[in-house]
C-alpha cells in the first residue's frame, strides 16, 4: 500500500525523473506545491506545457528558439565568417556572456561510445552541409573539456582539415584569481599546453 494518495505518489515520481532530483527532494517540492495557492502551480503547469510547445530547434544552428531561424541565426551584425561549435544550448548562453559575435552551432551532444553516441548520431552532418553552402573563415571548437568532448574536438579537427580555413579549440585552463597550489594536474598541463606570448 502507496504511503501516499495516488495523486500525490504520482506527482512525486514524475518530480523524481527530473535529473539531480532524488526521492527526498521530489516528495519536497511536492509538499511545496501542495502549499502554494491552485494559482502559483497552474502558472507552473501552464509555463510547462507552453515551453513544450513553443520551443524547437532552430533548422540553421540548431540551438533551442521560439521562432526559425533563432534570433542569432536572424542577427545581421553577427560575423558570418566564425562558428563556435558546441555541444548543448546552455553552452550558447554561456558564450553569449562573454559578447561572442560569431554564429553558433549546436551538436546536441559528445561522441560517447560508452554511453552508444557515435558521430552519426550528432548534427555533424548538417555542420558539413552548412560549411558546403556558406564557407568561414573560422571554426571554432567549443566542446567541454571532458574525455567526450576532447574525443569530439579531435574528429571534427580532423573531419574538417582542408574544408575550413582555420579549425581552433577553446583554451584550457586556469581559472581567474586562482592559487596553482589547488588545481588539478590535467588542468594545469592544459593551461601550459595553451600558453601564449605576451
Amino acid at each position: 500500500m502507496a504511503a501516499f494518495p495516488p495523486p500525490l505518489q504520482r506527482l512525486i515520481e514524475e518530480l523524481n525523473k527530473l535529473p539531480g532530483i532524488g526521492s527526498k527532494s521530489a516528495q519536497r517540492i511536492a509538499f511545496h506545491l501542495l502549499k502554494e495557492p491552485e494559482r502559483e502551480t497552474t502558472a507552473l503547469a501552464e509555463a510547462l506545457i507552453s515551453a513544450k510547445r513553443k520551443i524547437g530547434y532552430c533548422s540553421i544552428c540548431f540551438n533551442i528558439t521560439d521562432t526559425d531561424p533563432c534570433r542569432f541565426c536572424q542577427d545581421p551584425r553577427r560575423n558570418d565568417e566564425i562558428i563556435c561549435v558546441v555541444e548543448d544550448p546552455r553552452d550558447v548562453v554561456a558564450l553569449e556572456k562573454t559578447k561572442f559575435q560569431g554564429r553558433y552551432h549546436v551538436l546536441g551532444g559528445a561522441i560517447s561510445p560508452l554511453e552508444g553516441v557515435s558521430p552519426d548520431q550528432l548534427r555533424i552532418k548538417e555542420l558539413l552541409t552548412r560549411l558546403r553552402q556558406h564557407p568561414v573563415q573560422e571554426l571554432i571548437l567549443a566542446t567541454n573539456p571532458t574525455l567526450e568532448g576532447e574525443a569530439t574536438a579531435m574528429y571534427l579537427a580532423r573531419l574538417l582539415r582542408g574544408i575550413v580555413p582555420s579549425v581552433t579549440r577553446i583554451a584550457h585552463g586556469l581559472p581567474v584569481g586562482g592559487d596553482l597550489e589547488y588545481v588539478d594536474e590535467m588542468t594545469l598541463s592544459k593551461a601550459l599546453e595553451g600558453r601564449h606570448q605576451i
